[in-house]
């Protein structure tokens, strides 16, 4: 069954957005970020500040559409009032490791006893503060953040040895204020 569905948008004060063909800039006191969307058959206007996503005759593939487009607009909002936060922390039983941030990398040293040391790339449109045994993973946008968190994750991956016992690693505690 095909309806005419629309999907409005709020674009709260202290922020402005711009629309230019399929790009969508948003800006905020923390910054600013840029994005291109597939919008599809899905119209997308800017009036004033509300962002309307609307199709004529729309079924589900466009509902479905509409909707993500619609959060991932949210999270952009958001993370030009205040940064999103990710919380790791670093946890060691059998072999203390460090983590030591140079440039735009991250060095992990002695994990699981290791001598060669262990090496994440950080993204970049992060920030990244590393506080004794916690690291927090700051950006304006919530893709960047989760994505840089996920490296740090993904390095301290064991293998070869029993996940019950060595259960050494960095490991995301908080995302955005929630508890995991």
């Amino acid at each position: 069954m095909k309806k005419d569905l629309n999907v409005t948008i709020e674009i709260p004060e202290g922020v402005s957005a711009n629309l230019e063909g399929d790009t969508l800039t948003i800006k905020g006191k923390e910054g600013e970020i840029t994005r291109r969307f597939k919008f599809g058959r899905v119209n997308a206007t800017l009036v004033g500040n509300k962002l309307t996503l609307g199709n004529e005759k729309s079924t589900k593939t466009e509902k479905k559409l509409m909707n993500t487009i619609a959060a991932h607009i949210e999270n952009m909002i958001k993370g030009v009032q205040e940064k999103f936060v990710y919380e790791l922390k670093i946890c060691f039983g059998h072999f203390p490791f460090t983590v030591k941030k140079e440039g735009n990398k991250a060095i992990i040293k002695n994990f699981l006893g290791e001598k060669v040391d262990r090496v994440v790339n950080l993204t970049a449109g992060t920030d990244v503060e590393i506080d004794k045994n916690m690291i927090f993973v700051k950006s304006v946008n919530k893709e960047l953040a989760g994505n840089c968190s996920a490296k740090f994750e993904a390095a301290t991956k064991i293998r070869g040895r029993d996940k019950r016992i060595f259960q050494d690693g960095i490991y995301i505690i908080k995302k955005n204020g929630k508890e995991i």
